[in-house]
């Protein structure tokens, strides 16, 4: 968002940060992207289709992002839920996360984008109370007319967003 802000790029996708904007920024939302539960298969929750984020507060967890917004998401639904996660294993990667959720080591929370490729090992279930959701947006100046190319680039992207 500097970048943006100083005027050095056009656009940033981000993660919708939980601090303020820098002046002359403005952020457009592109895609909201739901936290799911990523668990072993043959787990006691597996039969499930709906888990309470509560259900996992006393599992070891796979911590599947790097510290920044995102897992701030997480941690917060956690807390709303009345638990700090117990991470005994890091990850920065969803498709490693679900290695070591199949290996058996916890569970994790994984956005939805980063299910694209499942492991065969885990099985996935939406959370609820809360429903940990990341934002995810465009960061533009706010301060001049959109150009034409970058309006075309934002038009692109909350096409395939939608998809």
């Amino acid at each position: 968002m500097a970048e943006v802000a100083a005027g050095r790029v056009d656009l940033a996708v981000l993660v919708r940060p939980a601090d303020g904007l820098p002046r002359g920024v403005r952020l457009v939302p592109l895609l909201d992207d739901p936290y799911r539960a990523v668990l072993p298969r043959g787990h006691r929750l597996a039969a499930e289709r709906v888990l309470d984020l509560a259900d996992l507060a006393d599992e070891p967890w796979v911590g599947s992002e790097r510290h920044g917004p995102c897992r701030e998401v997480v941690l917060d639904a956690c807390s709303a839920a009345g638990f700090t996660p117990g991470v005994v294993v890091e990850s920065e990667d969803h498709a490693t996360a679900q290695g070591f959720v199949a290996a058996g080591l916890g569970v994790a929370l994984v956005p939805t984008l980063g299910l694209g490729g499942r492991h065969p090992g885990v099985v996935v279930r939406r959370i609820r109370k809360p429903e940990p959701v990341r934002v995810i947006c465009a960061a533009v100046r706010g301060t001049s007319p959109v150009p034409p190319a970058l309006q075309g680039l934002l038009d692109a992207l909350r096409a395939a967003a939608e998809r």
